[in-house]
C-alpha cells in the first residue's frame, strides 16, 4: 500500500493527469482519479505526458468522490486557494491524501465541506496570481509530504 495518495477530482486536461502519473510513479504515491474525467483515460495526451511510467504508477478510477474517499485510509487534505494554511504547516503521515479540484475552478464548496476533509490547505504564491497548474501543484505538495515521510525508497 502507498504511503501517500494524490486525488484529482474531475480532471479535464489530459496532460495534467499524464504528468501526475509520472510524478506519482516517482514518489511512490497512489493516484486516484474521480469521474467524470474531461477526457478518455486512454487519450494519447495522457499517454504522452506519462511517458512509460504508466506501468510504474498505481492509478485508480473512482465513480464519485464518496467511492474514492472510502478507498482512502488516512486523512484528506483539500488544496484550495481560499485556505490560509500553507501545505508546509501540515505534519504529514503515512496514508494521507492530497485532494485537488478540477482545472480551472478547483474544488467546489460541497466537496470542501465533506466530513472526510481533515483541513483545507494552500500552496503559497505571490499576490495577484490566480493559482498554479494542477500537475505542478500536486508535485509541490506530494514532494513536501514525501520529504516529511523521509523520502521512503529514494536513492
Amino acid at each position: 500500500m502507498s504511503e501517500l495518495h494524490v486525488v484529482f477530482d474531475n480532471p479535464v486536461i489530459p496532460a495534467n493527469t499524464g504528468n501526475a502519473i509520472r510524478m506519482c510513479a516517482g514518489v511512490g504515491a497512489h493516484l486516484h482519479l474521480v469521474e467524470p474525467l474531461g477526457f478518455n483515460f486512454d487519450d494519447k495526451h495522457v499517454r504522452r505526458a506519462g511517458l512509460d511510467y504508466h506501468d510504474l504508477a498505481e492509478v485508480s478510477l473512482h465513480a464519485d468522490l464518496d467511492v474514492c474517499f472510502d478507498a482512502l485510509p488516512g486523512r484528506i487534505f483539500a488544496f484550495t486557494t481560499r485556505s490560509t494554511t500553507w501545505h508546509t504547516e501540515i505534519d504529514y503521515r503515512p496514508g494521507d491524501a492530497l485532494l485537488f479540484g478540477t482545472e480551472p475552478t478547483g474544488l467546489p464548496e460541497n466537496h470542501l465541506a465533506h466530513p472526510r476533509i481533515t483541513t483545507e490547505v494552500r500552496i503559497p504564491m505571490l499576490p495577484a496570481r490566480r493559482s498554479m497548474n494542477l500537475s505542478n501543484s500536486a508535485a509541490v505538495a506530494a514532494y513536501e509530504a514525501w520529504r516529511q515521510l523521509g523520502f521512503g525508497g529514494a536513492r
